[in-house]
């Protein structure tokens, strides 16, 4: 992996799973069913994003990022949820994670999108 050309988004999508991964550890124990949400979502994003590096197709690498951009959102909500209902506290680093996540996503898509069109 040495050798490979970094990939920022699925680097920071990686990050954004190890935190999610600890403070779901933390929540788990006042609300269990908002750490099960939040854990797949937030999860799933770099999971989806890793299968896009795989597609055979570019309408195929375009739907498998789609699904990490409409996860990353959802994650985004939960965390909205939790802070302001107090149950966790507020993060800005990991809310400038999902924020960059989301901008790189949405650029992939939209650059995937108009290069599919050529």
């Amino acid at each position: 992996m040495e050798n490979e050309k970094k990939n920022v988004v699925l680097e920071k999508s990686f990050q954004l799973a190890l935190k999610i991964i600890k403070l779901t550890t933390e929540l788990s124990k006042v609300n269990r069913i908002l750490a099960d949400q939040i854990l797949r979502s937030g999860t799933s994003v770099g999971a989806n994003l890793n299968e896009a590096q795989a597609a055979l197709t570019k309408k195929e690498f375009i739907a498998k990022v789609a699904i990490a951009a409409k996860e990353i959102r959802e994650t985004k909500y939960w965390l909205m949820l939790l802070t302001e209902s107090n149950l966790m506290k507020r993060d800005i680093e990991l809310e400038i994670l999902v924020d960059d996540i989301i901008k790189i996503v949405t650029k992939i898509i939209k650059t995937s999108q108009e290069n599919n069109q050529a």
